[in-house]
């Protein structure tokens, strides 16, 4: 089993030359064998979580710290990450030209593994039309250049891929079913399904219940100005369906604004 641990985790962003504290002291611990949901209204510092655990430069760690197995992850760098077994499935992935998805997913594959072990080509094409099956892809998309040209939900089936492929021990979803319709939401989500067992672990961000009829968590978290103010089972967010973030503050007598707010 593998642990990464957050804890106390303090994160400015400069705006306007001036620093602005976004997260507030977020404590979390994910295990692999479980699958873990954050949700909460907009500018809590959701994406900021997980682009912070990936070691986006954007994001300026003020305080705390963030280790995989007791490891520090916030002195390594991104790949040194992405190596040690952390992967992020992006809001807006990159196109790159020039640079395939079958280049791409075997060099990906090969950085974890031993210079003088690389995955066998036969392992590797065996892997991928397995994985291009589950997630209705067709072979074709696997020679096109990386995310280029495609829709919002092919380019969300690509992540899924590299996962799939990749196999990391911790998945970082940062809105994996913004903009998916239900027949896109269904496939991206047994692709992430399929993965699930004691030696991987997933994190998912989201703003909507709906994506938890699918991939079903175990613990559910709602973040609220850069902060963690209540952890539960699935039937949390349901109550959040159901009461909305703005029910779920009041009851908790949080003195804390939400976006929406300010927007009516």
């Amino acid at each position: 089993m593998s642990t990464l641990v957050i804890k106390d985790l303090k994160v400015s962003v400069t705006e306007n030359e001036r620093e602005r504290l976004i997260l507030k002291g977020v404590n979390l611990t994910l295990n692999t064998g479980e699958t873990h949901a954050i949700m909460g209204p907009n500018g809590t510092g959701k994406s900021t979580l997980s682009e912070t655990i990936m070691g986006n430069p954007a994001y300026h760690v003020v305080g705390g710290s963030v280790t995989l197995d007791g490891e520090d992850l916030l002195s390594q760098t991104v790949d040194q990450r992405a190596r040690a077994g952390l992967f992020l499935a992006m809001q807006y992935p990159a196109e790159i030209k020039g640079v395939t998805n079958v280049e791409f997913l075997r060099a990906a594959i090969n950085a974890r593994r031993p210079k003088d072990d690389p995955i066998s080509v036969t392992d590797f094409l065996t892997d991928l039309d397995h994985n291009l099956g589950l997630l209705n892809m067709s072979s074709e998309m696997a020679e096109r250049y990386l995310n280029e040209g495609f829709s919002g939900g092919e380019k969300k089936r690509n992540e899924i891929l590299q996962l799939l492929m990749i196999k990391p021990r911790f998945a970082i979803l940062d809105e994996i079913d913004s903009g998916l319709d239900i027949d896109a939401l269904q496939v991206v989500a047994k692709g992430v399904n399929a993965l699930k067992g004691p030696d991987f672990g997933t994190l998912m961000i989201t703003h909507y219940q709906r994506l938890l009829n699918y991939i079903i968590p175990d613990y559910v978290h709602v973040m609220m100005d850069g902060r963690i103010v209540k952890t539960g089972d699935a039937e949390l967010a349901n109550t959040l369906e159901a009461e909305g973030y703005a029910g779920l503050r009041d009851d908790l007598g949080l003195d804390v604004p939400l976006t929406d707010d300010e927007e009516e």
